[in-house]
């Protein structure tokens, strides 16, 4: 099996929550990552000791006496992330789960989800920018965002679709806050809006979620086009042609698509073993079967 190496960085910035362009030069990254991941998160951490969030305001603010540090606080939670064998903390702010109707369950990194979002930069350690993106409701998989978002989003559910006449308006959807170091984010690039290495955060809510989808309508939701079960589809090219399985309608690249390899036609290919010398070799990924 081939695996496309080391996902390049800026490939992960085609991120469709921003309209601004990427720079795609293909250069020599010599910057230390590893180093700079650390000093994220101690610039994380000392964030936390001074700001607080106030529910009045559904905000976070600068410590004052009485209030509860972010760094105290239980709803804080943190995820441990190895991204292109760098080691991160990721942290995020659970006002509330969500409770999808119907019922739905976490979304994958690789699902499609209705979300509402605004982002800032997080200055230095004490301070805020103001608002330099939002949008009130948004489809995207989360392949293709940020891998801060990634990770995050399937720590919330959605909510329960409420539309009567007007606007599309959910309910009990998963809220929280995310909190984002540089390296998950947009990393020594940066944008037009967001400098390098800048932490960031998104006040996020999390309406509703597309279950097992499937990129390349192959019949095999793109979370299980993970041949080498690292839990990132992203780097699974079984047939060596430069396009992930997730994406790839031909997998194994034997002239038959992927959903035709279908033997028992139950519409999932990833269950059919025709081959007695690979028994353990679903079809789609065997070139010797077509």
């Amino acid at each position: 099996m081939n695996k496309i190496k080391n996902i390049i960085a800026l490939a992960i910035f085609t991120i469709l929550i921003y309209s601004c362009g990427d720079n795609n030069s293909l250069t020599v990254d010599n910057f230390d990552h590893e180093a700079q991941a650390l000093i994220d998160n101690d610039s994380l951490v000392s964030f936390f000791k001074k700001h607080y969030y106030d529910s009045t305001l559904d905000s976070v603010k600068l410590l004052t006496s009485g209030k509860t540090a972010l760094s105290e606080d239980a709803n804080l939670k943190s995820i441990d992330v190895t991204e292109n064998d760098i080691d991160y903390i990721l942290y995020y702010y659970v006002n509330r789960i969500g409770n999808p109707e119907p019922v739905k369950g976490f979304p994958t990194v690789m699902d499609s989800v209705l979300v509402k979002y605004s982002g800032q930069r997080i200055l230095k350690t004490d301070s805020l920018s103001t608002t330099f993106d939002r949008n009130n409701g948004i489809w995207f998989t989360l392949n293709s965002v940020i891998r801060g978002w990634a990770y995050s989003f399937p720590k919330f559910k959605g909510g329960k679709n409420v539309t009567a006449n007007g606007p599309i308006t959910y309910e009990n959807g998963g809220k929280g806050i995310l909190f984002i170091p540089s390296g998950l984010a947009y990393r020594n690039v940066g944008n037009t809006s967001i400098g390098a290495n800048e932490n960031l955060l998104f006040y996020i809510n999390l309406y509703d979620i597309i279950e097992n989808t499937d990129h390349d309508n192959d019949g095999v939701a793109s979370i299980f086009e993970d041949p080498d079960g690292d839990l990132d589809p992203r780097n699974d090219d079984t047939d060596g042609d430069f396009i992930a399985n997730y994406l790839d309608v031909d997998d194994d690249n034997d002239g038959t698509l992927t959903k035709d390899e279908d033997e028992n036609g139950d519409g999932n290919p990833a269950n059919d073993f025709s081959d007695p010398n690979n028994p353990d070799l679903p079809d789609y990924l065997n070139p010797d079967i077509n």
